[in-house]
């Protein structure tokens, strides 16, 4: 028995240095600072093709608070996790997403052009993204082009009604009436607006407007200044910014005092932080 305990004991210790190992090799990057929100645009899209499990997947490895994702219907009324209305960009399909099938949808390739490693890699319901991941991460839920699709706000409300916390969950838009309609449809979600770069300079009267109902208000970060940020915070709102590929992301962040961050994670946190004005 002292020889059968002794081998199980180092067995034992084996595996558990395997494990401290491999837990330590891991990627550990938080892309924004410990007192801001990190939203995952699209996933962790610098990592892995946009709105696929794999991207969504690297986003909760390197920390997000929240994974981004955007939503369209297709011809049968399923709500598919994609950016664009066509799936010719991502996919080796052709077509819009409104006129395919959830079946046809299914034959597509979202990974293949990103890179052979995710070579099958699938698209995405919102109800599938929400049951795999929402019980580890927030969700923000973007509604893409909601005058398009009648009756969408109806469908994301239907997918999520079946959770009873939701408190983990954003819905946005640049379309204000679908956000108000949301809003009616689930009172308890938290609502974001996203703002265009021509309309960044709002009046005090339309932040007063949106903040009667939204939690967020949303920014371009090349496109807004510490001003605006202040007052939607003096009305009570949070503010998100987001940027294409701009190096001084957390820089600005910090220096206007927004609340957080979208990011594909494209850059370091240390690289992001010395590219300062």
């Amino acid at each position: 028995m002292g020889k059968e305990r002794a081998l199980f004991v180092t067995v034992l210790a084996i595996a558990c240095l395997f494990v401290l190992v491999g837990y330590n090799n891991q990627t550990k990057i938080r892309i924004a600072p410990k007192d801001m929100i990190s939203v995952a645009h699209r996933g962790a899209s610098a990592y892995a093709p946009e709105n696929t499990r794999a991207a969504f997947q690297k986003g909760v490895d390197l920390q997000a608070d929240y994974l981004e994702c955007d939503v369209h219907l297709s011809k049968d009324d399923e709500l598919i996790v994609m950016h664009d209305d066509k799936v010719d960009r991502t996919t080796d399909g052709k077509g819009y997403v409104r006129d395919l099938t959830l079946a046809e949808l299914r034959t597509l390739n979202a990974g293949k052009l990103f890179g052979e490693d995710f070579a099958g890699e699938p698209i995405m319901t919102l109800k599938e993204l929400v049951d795999e991941f929402y019980s580890e991460v927030g969700l923000v839920i973007e509604i893409k082009n909601p005058d398009t699709y009648p009756g969408i706000e109806e469908k994301v409300a239907q997918v999520l009604e079946r959770y009873e916390d939701l408190s983990g969950i954003i819905i946005q838009s640049f379309d204000v009436e679908s956000m108000k309609k949301i809003h009616s449809l689930l009172p308890d979600v938290e609502i974001a607006i996203l703002i265009r770069p021509t309309d960044s300079f709002m009046s005090q009267q339309r932040i007063e407007e949106y903040t009667a109902f939204a939690n967020y208000i949303n920014f371009n970060v090349s496109f807004t200044n510490k001003r605006m940020v202040d007052l939607v915070h003096e009305h009570g709102g949070k503010v998100l910014v987001w940027s294409k590929k701009d190096r001084r992301l957390i820089w600005k962040a910090q220096k206007y005092g927004v609340d957080g961050i979208i990011s594909d994670f494209s850059e370091k946190p240390e690289e992001m932080y010395l590219a300062k004005e």
